[in-house]
């Protein structure tokens, strides 16, 4: 069997390999493409202010990765050792990695259980809403994209943010990164246009990718399609185009390998 895992490239090697140790044929195939914000003085200006937000909210591994190559000159922070005394929150293992990765040490980030399997807005808020009180004030950094009222990353984010000001708190965005269509050649269309109907297994992470799927693919049929997902959103999405086979797995690797065996 096939498996195209839709993530960037760098995120989908952990599960690329663990599907190839399995006896899949799996490759990658990005539907988003990730590009520096346009508008990099913005960045360079909250981090000129961090100071005066008690938490950062990093979306993605790409808003970590992105906001401090902004300023990459500014030591990191979140450390017992920063002057800066900032809080950072993270949904995801991947987003934690990337604060590792800049010298961000665990007793400053507040993340979900990552053994539970649920990586979003709603895990995260559980951890730390009792951090948050009137007057708190929350940093969030994340991408723009082309279609934000469709954006995963943004109902998610902007589901965070109510909450925090529901709480009286207080919220500011910067946009570190954006998020963009993929270009493709004749070849990679003609690989996605096979994979529709050959019994390839589809992996997506975010229904935006779904969206760029179609866009990339006019008048493709998906009826004969397979497709595991992420989130009960992400497989709303996949059916509303159509795919004619869908499972709904936690992001953990164990789990996928199960949704993608049920295809079978």
């Amino acid at each position: 069997m096939r498996v195209i895992i839709t993530r960037p490239q760098a995120e989908a090697a952990p599960w690329l390999k663990a599907l190839d140790a399995a006896g899949y044929t799996s490759w990658s195939l990005p539907l988003i493409d990730i590009r520096p914000a346009a508008q990099s003085a913005l960045v360079e200006s909250a981090w000129s202010r961090l100071s005066d937000f008690d938490a950062v909210m990093f979306v993605s591994r790409n808003a970590v990765h992105h906001f401090f190559e902004g300023k990459a000159a500014v030591a990191p922070v979140f450390t017992a050792q920063a002057a800066i005394k900032t809080r950072a929150f993270v949904t995801g293992p991947g987003s934690y990695s990337a604060l590792q990765r800049v010298g961000a040490e665990p007793g400053f980030v507040d993340a979900p259980d990552f053994h539970a399997g649920q990586f979003d807005s709603e895990a995260l808020w559980a951890v730390v809403r009792s951090r948050v009180t009137p007057g708190y004030r929350v940093l969030i950094v994340r991408g723009s994209t082309i279609d934000e009222g469709a954006s995963d990353e943004g109902s998610g984010r902007d589901w965070f943010a109510r909450q925090v000001m529901d709480a009286g708190g207080e919220v500011e965005f910067v946009v570190s990164y954006e998020r963009q269509r993929p270009q493709w050649d004749a070849s990679t269309f003609a690989q996605a246009q096979a994979a529709a109907t050959d019994g390839t297994v589809w992996v997506f992470s975010s229904s935006e990718a779904i969206r760029n799927l179609q866009h990339a693919c006019p008048g493709v049929s998906w009826a004969q399609a397979q497709a595991v997902v992420t989130h009960a959103r992400i497989g709303d999405a996949a059916r509303e185009a159509g795919f004619g086979r869908v499972r709904e797995s936690k992001p953990l690797l164990p789990a996928l390998m199960a949704s993608i065996e049920s295809l079978q």
